[in-house]
């Protein structure tokens, strides 16, 4: 679970969620600008559980979709699992 909620994509999609989020409190209007950067910030939080769940998937051995970006991964994660588990 460390290793999703400390990764890379997350945290940026977390700061960049608080970026736009202190942007709202200023006295500034809510403009078109702003709904691209809220849609644009869903979509990377969209992107980052979509790869939290296909590493997942890959882990325990089900099948993922080829266009994952860790897709071919699938037998060096579920061998990382197994280590993990043992120890």
């Amino acid at each position: 679970m460390r290793k999703y909620l400390f990764g890379t994509g997350l945290l940026t999609a977390i700061t960049g969620g608080l970026t736009l989020l202190r942007g709202m409190r200023e006295d500034a209007p809510f403009t078109w600008r702003s709904a691209l950067g809220w849609i644009s910030w869903a979509l990377s939080v969209a992107l980052v559980v979509g790869a939290i769940v296909d590493i997942r998937r890959a882990s325990t051995g089900h099948t993922i979709d080829p266009d994952s970006p860790v897709h071919g991964q699938e037998k060096k994660l579920m061998k990382e699992r197994a280590r993990r588990q043992r120890v």
